[in-house]
């Protein structure tokens, strides 16, 4: 066999072989993960220091994507030294016990046009309850910017026990809003 014939049929094996491409990478430059709460009618907003994100994701086969979320919930902060001290509490986080939150996708439904709902398990403070996240991707440049939000009840995840599940004080409504940067997105 020539060595021409030994390329070739070396050049037909790899071909046969699927390309892994690497999975999209969150960029923490350009990429926030806020809350906002409201206290006696006024909107609080938090925000998340340390989070951590793993994408497996192709939008033109959104069905076998997964998505995974771990948040450092004594990374919480609304910016003020006093309200800030009292969040990691037992009554509000409880980071002692509970150090981290995690969201795990279960299904990617694409919607078109950019538009996706990623279904899962949110697990606070030793609560875990099903979730859907609208995300909306756009591309400029090689990045992906994926954006939604959604809201949850935090007394589904024991957040403010004892005298702070007083609605009338503290709203039970909190709304979480992301904006990611995404580097290595398959184009949409």
């Amino acid at each position: 066999m020539s060595l021409i014939h030994k390329f070739s049929a070396a050049a037909l094996a790899l071909a046969a072989f699927p390309v892994l491409a690497a999975d999209p990478v969150v960029v923490p430059t350009g990429s926030e993960l806020t809350f906002t709460a409201r206290q006696m009618g006024v909107p609080l907003e938090g925000r998340f220091k340390q989070w951590s994100a793993q994408l497996a994701f192709d939008p033109k086969k959104p069905e076998a994507g997964k998505v995974a979320f771990t948040l450092q919930m004594g990374s919480a902060s609304f910016g003020a030294k006093e309200t800030d001290a009292e969040v990691p509490k037992a009554e509000w986080f409880n980071v002692a016990r509970f150090p981290t939150a995690t969201f795990q996708s279960s299904a990617i439904k694409g919607l078109g046009g950019g538009k996706f709902e990623v279904s899962g398990k949110l697990a606070i403070k030793g609560s875990t309850r099903d979730v859907v996240v609208p995300v909306a991707l756009t591309q400029s440049g090689g990045q992906t910017t994926a954006t939604g939000s959604f809201a949850l009840k935090r007394l589904d995840f024991k957040i403010g026990e004892g005298e702070w599940t007083d609605t009338s004080i503290v709203a039970n409504d909190v709304t979480v809003k992301f904006r990611l940067a995404i580097t290595g997105m398959a184009p949409l």
